[in-house]
């Protein structure tokens, strides 16, 4: 047997891009993944962990460097733990994320004919995020910091730009450390436990060019803050408000469940899909605006609805999705677990003038089976599914399949999730799989949204 075992040093070509954006290379029938390579290059790498088939292994060495290896647009690309593939061409990041989509539903959903189409690739795949959350630290100096973390731990790379968020957040990123730094407000460390400032967190409308600052903090009292919140809505005119969030708790949750403004408004305006939303500090909205609307315009396009349709729209957070739908449906009902995103849904439906559209709050295994009531004891023509991670549990998909819809569009940013819950839904639902339209929400990383269609 050939000698396998931690330590060792292994020359490797590498040929793929795994889903968590490593690298990918076979020595002696084993996988080996590495991170921070690309398809193509010729590699040396030091084993850090092994089992009988496969192992991860550190980069030493580029022997040979990939065609589709680039130069990184961001200078600190290979210490920040943000994006996993600045290295790679545009084109090759679109064709593992193809792939991730096509051998999930291959290998996972046993879905040998399924029609993938094309991935919906970005126009720009830099400067599309319209939020970003920093981490809040000191360096040894004692100046303040903020940026990701170092790959693998809790360092953080400090940063006064970022190349994937929109460029009109940079100069807050940079300049609010300094009036951070200024008032002497304390940072929290994670290993005392104390101090003040955990993270500074933003947000932009990308139509409008409203932004949003948040400041959050274990505590409410910053000495100087309401002067120094005046003072940034001076100087930022697109500020339409700075709020302030709670988070005592430990661990890795960011938001704590009350939060504060400050200054201006608790909440930016945005335009997507030619309708206006409010958007607040902790709501879900996708990350790239332009791409969620190319997807929308999928969803419509496939639906073909007629205006006589009555709709579930399943995790629908504040409505982003439910809203476009509903004015071409007769009905819409929106089904969500946060309280406050209902609330935010039922005022961007009154904002908008939309009346043909309710939302329930509750978690959607309990609300679904209890549907028709809300629709006259009518079967809804369409249930629409957009999940975290962690995709349906098996609650929600028997409760799906006794409702029995005649079609389903499920929208989904983890391959491997929606591929196990179509496999169920089309051998226990008796559904079948029409088509998945992968989409690039997230350029320089390895995720991958999708849309996937199903008819009864």
């Amino acid at each position: 047997m050939i000698h396998w075992q931690q330590g060792q040093t292994l020359e490797l070509d590498i040929t793929d891009l795994s889903s968590s954006g490593e690298g990918v290379g076979r020595w002696d029938n084993r996988v080996v993944f590495v991170p921070d390579t690309v398809p193509g290059d010729r590699i040396q790498t030091r084993l850090i962990f092994t089992k009988p088939s496969f192992g991860r292994g550190k980069l030493l060495e580029i022997l040979q460097a990939s065609s589709d290896r680039i130069r990184p647009a961001c200078i600190v690309a290979d210490k920040c733990g943000g994006c996993q593939w600045q290295s790679v061409t545009y084109e090759a990041q679109l064709a593992a994320k193809q792939q991730q989509v096509t051998d999930a539903l291959t290998r996972i959903g046993g879905f040998a004919d399924v029609q993938v189409d094309p991935i919906l690739a970005a126009d720009h795949p830099l400067d599309y995020r319209n939020k970003a959350t920093y981490p809040l630290g000191r360096s040894p100096e004692g100046k303040v910091k903020a940026g990701y973390f170092r790959k693998g731990t809790h360092q953080i790379v400090n940063l006064n730009q970022c190349p994937v968020q929109d460029d009109r957040l940079d100069p807050l990123l940079a300049e609010v450390k300094q009036d951070i730094q200024q008032r002497g407000w304390s940072i929290f460390d994670e290993s005392s436990r104390e101090g003040a400032l955990r993270h500074l967190a933003l947000r932009i409308g990308r139509r409008t060019g409203q932004m949003l600052l948040t400041l959050i903090s274990t505590t409410w009292e910053l000495e100087g803050l309401e002067e120094q919140c005046l003072q940034w809505k001076q100087r930022y005119p697109e500020l339409a408000g700075i709020c302030i969030n709670r988070n005592r708790k430990s661990g890795n949750a960011i938001w704590g469940k009350k939060t504060r403004y400050v200054v201006g408004q608790p909440y930016l305006e945005e335009q997507f899909a030619e309708l206006t939303f409010h958007i607040y500090p902790t709501t879900f909205f996708q990350i790239h605006t332009e791409q969620a609307e190319r997807l929308l315009a999928v969803i419509v396009n496939e639906l073909q609805l007629q205006g006589t349709e009555a709709i579930v729209d399943a995790y629908c957070g504040i409505g982003t999705l439910t809203l476009p739908i509903a004015q071409r449906a007769e009905f819409c009902l929106g089904l969500e677990v946060q309280d406050e995103a209902v609330e935010i849904a039922a005022e961007n439906a009154e904002l908008n003038g939309i009346a043909n559209v309710r939302f329930q709050a509750g978690t959607v295994a309990e609300l679904l089976p209890q549907v028709r009531l809300h629709l006259q004891d009518r079967v809804p023509d369409v249930v629409m599914l957009d999940p975290p991670r962690k995709g349906c549990d098996d609650h929600v998909l028997e409760a799906l399949i006794s409702l029995h819809p005649q079609r389903i569009a499920y929208m989904s940013c983890n391959p491997a999730t929606l591929a196990r819950d179509l496999k169920k839904l089309c051998r226990a639902g008796g559904y079948h799989l029409n088509r998945v339209q992968p989409a690039d929400f997230f350029p320089q990383t390895a995720h991958v949204e999708c849309v996937a269609f199903l008819v009864a």
